[in-house]
């Protein structure tokens, strides 16, 4: 499936956020792109702030219009508050609980370590990047001395950021477990996603 590889910056700071990670150009240069970002005062209607926080979660979790709305219409479909059922079912994929526990240093690269089978859930080899995890299942590199040296390496890079509390990562067996589905604070979204529910509600 396609995915955004243009360059990630520039889309950061189109839309003031960090959506790929902590970005050293958005801080030098907190203002949209191009030779008259810095001076564009132009005024965003409604719509297009609703989509414009459509368009970070998209980006951010590397999900396409097509793979989004039906996760939109999934979250629709259970009881509960839909913009952060949504959320969940997003922090739910594979890739991203990978990312979060430090094995990969992004989603992207996650995706890579997933599709090349290098990820192991409950035991079986998953390639599937978009794999909903659940509570209780557990998630690991395989025991291959590259794809550990390389989840080793990760790991590294990563100890930064701290595992959310809804995963427990054993670094020393390169395994983590999905020990609850998480809150919204822990989640803490760069976007609104109340608007984006808004968006498809129309």
């Amino acid at each position: 499936m396609a995915r955004y590889t243009g360059p990630r910056t520039k889309k950061s700071r189109r839309f003031g956020a960090p959506i790929f990670g902590p970005s050293k150009a958005l801080e030098r240069r907190p203002y949209a792109p191009g030779q008259h970002g810095e001076k564009s005062r132009r005024k965003v209607s409604e719509y297009g702030v609703a989509l414009g926080e459509k368009q970070k979660l998209k980006l951010m979790y590397g999900v396409l219009e097509r793979q989004f709305r039906r996760y939109f219409e999934a979250a629709q479909k259970k009881r509960g508050v839909t913009g952060l059922l949504l959320l969940q079912i997003l922090e739910s994929r594979l890739d991203n609980v990978v990312f979060r526990l430090g094995l990969a240093n992004s989603r992207r690269s996650a995706r890579q370590f997933i599709s090349h089978g290098h990820i192991l859930v409950n035991g079986k080899k998953v390639t599937i990047a978009s794999y909903n995890t659940k509570p209780s299942e557990v998630v690991e590199v395989v025991d291959k001395p590259n794809a550990r040296k390389l989840a080793e390496k990760n790991l590294e890079i990563m100890q930064i950021a701290p595992v959310p509390a809804w995963l427990s990562l054993d670094k020393g067996a390169f395994k983590g477990e999905i020990q609850r589905i998480p809150s919204r604070e822990e989640i803490a979204p760069i976007a609104n996603e109340q608007l984006v529910v808004e968006l498809y509600s129309r």
